[in-house]
């Protein structure tokens, strides 16, 4: 791992996170901006003050089959990560091979990724934002969908008999976290009920994900200062029912330790399809 600045605060800080306030109502999250000045988002949020501890400090480094995220030690050789040409032909097969060996999989399969910048006029280069609600990217039909969407039906077929996950591996561009970090809330303190099933509408489909609603028993981390030599893996989905974290829910939030003149966070995620064979 890079040399981390000497200002990085050891104590856990206040954030406010904005979960989904469960009132019975299907929310929906539009992926294309919406006529008439219409919602990109339903649903009503409720913003919470959490504590969030620095998971440096964990005397047991968190696990991605037990908290359901994992930092690793590991630097990109591609030059550009958010030149699209170098990250799907060089960035995916360097990531497909790093899951591979720290999961112990026999395949991947990367769906897709997403580069997120906290600065005005990025959408106007195709950017997108970092999202500040609490949610997880898949529901277990998603995710089996997904299954099918990416492989052969008779191979997706024999993949669903065995064990898979989807995997998202985040990590910082061109230099450390400074603003708008990822809060990871411990898998093992999530209730299943506090997952609510959500529309992702894209103009051709509509996907699901998880929205997630408020529990005091949430216990939430972050990295401060997450380096580019370093990833996140994020547990999305597991089909495994015992022994390891299933799911996840994660989150941007405003780190109050953040300086006004902190550099915009830039970011880019990937999405995996993970098969075991077991």
């Amino acid at each position: 791992m890079g040399s981390l600045q000497s200002n990085i605060s050891l104590e856990a800080v206040t954030g406010e996170l904005n979960y989904l306030l469960d009132n019975g109502i299907r929310p929906i999250n539009y992926t294309y901006a919406q006529p008439d000045g219409q919602p990109q988002r339903t649903g009503i949020l409720q913003p919470t003050r959490v504590r969030i501890e620095n998971a440096r400090q964990l005397p047991v480094a968190a696990k991605l089959d037990v908290q359901g995220f994992e930092r690793i030690a590991h630097a990109s050789q591609v030059p550009d990560l958010e030149n699209e040409e170098l990250v799907r032909q060089w960035y995916y097969p360097e990531t497909d091979a790093l899951i591979r060996a720290h999961t112990g999989a026999v395949k991947t399969v990367i769906f897709d990724h997403t580069i997120r910048i906290d600065q005005p006029g990025r959408e106007a280069v195709g950017l997108r934002e970092p999202v500040r609600y609490v949610h997880n990217d898949q529901t277990e039909r998603s995710a089996i969908r997904r299954v099918r969407d990416h492989l052969p039906a008779e191979e997706a077929e024999q993949r669903l008999l065995k064990r898979f996950a989807i995997i998202n591996v985040w990590r910082p561009i061109g230099g450390p976290v400074y603003s708008t970090p990822l809060a990871l809330c411990d898998a093992t303190t999530i209730d299943p009920a506090d997952f609510l099933p959500s529309d992702l509408v894209y103009r051709d489909k509509v996907g699901e994900t998880f929205s997630v609603r408020a529990n005091p028993e949430h216990r939430w981390y972050y990295y401060p200062q997450l380096q580019p030599d370093e990833a996140l893996l994020l547990k999305i989905y597991d089909s495994r029912t015992n022994g390891v974290a299933r799911a996840g829910a994660h989150t941007a939030f405003d780190d109050p330790n953040t300086s006004p003149d902190a550099p915009p966070r830039r970011s880019i995620e990937l999405r995996a399809l993970v098969f075991f064979d077991d």
